[in-house]
C-alpha cells in the first residue's frame, strides 16, 4: 500500500523544521553556519496555520542552503521578546547572527522565495 500512498500524494513528505528553544536559540540561529529562517506563530492564528504549509515547503525546497526554524511565541516568550515579536505570524530572517530581513503577517510563498534567492543566499557563501 506504501507505493499507492506515495503516488496518489498521501505519504507525508520529509522536511527539516527545528523547534527553537531558550536553551538552543544561540547555537540554532546565532551561530548558525547557514542563513536561518525564524517562523514565530501561535495557537489559534490563523494567518499561522495558512504559512505553515509555506515554510514547510521552504525547509524542503532549501534543505541545505538555509536552516528552516520555528517557535511558539506562548512557550518562548523571552525568545519572542528578544526577536522583539509584536504579531503572529512573523518570520525573521537571519545570516551569521544578524537579522536580514523581517516579515510580519501572512505572505505566500513566492513572496518568502524571492527574498530567500535576492536577499538571503547571496550574502551566503555558495557550497561547491
Amino acid at each position: 500500500m506504501g507505493w499507492f500512498k506515495k503516488m496518489m500524494g498521501l505519504e507525508a513528505e520529509t522536511h527539516d523544521v527545528v523547534a527553537i528553544t531558550e536553551a538552543n536559540f544561540r547555537k540554532e540561529v546565532l551561530e548558525s553556519s547557514v542563513p536561518v529562517l525564524v517562523d514565530a506563530w501561535s495557537q489559534g492564528c490563523g494567518p499561522c496555520k495558512l504559512l505553515e504549509p509555506v515554510v514547510m515547503q521552504l525547509s524542503r525546497d532549501y534543505r541545505g542552503r538555509i536552516k528552516v526554524a520555528e517557535f511558539d511565541v506562548a512557550t518562548a516568550p523571552k525568545i519572542a521578546a528578544q526577536l522583539r515579536v509584536s504579531g503572529t505570524p512573523t518570520v525573521v530572517y537571519f545570516h551569521k547572527g544578524r537579522e536580514v530581513e523581517r516579515v510580519v503577517g501572512y505572505r505566500a510563498g513566492h513572496y518568502h522565495r524571492e527574498l530567500i534567492d535576492k536577499e538571503l543566499l547571496p550574502a551566503a557563501p555558495q557550497p561547491g
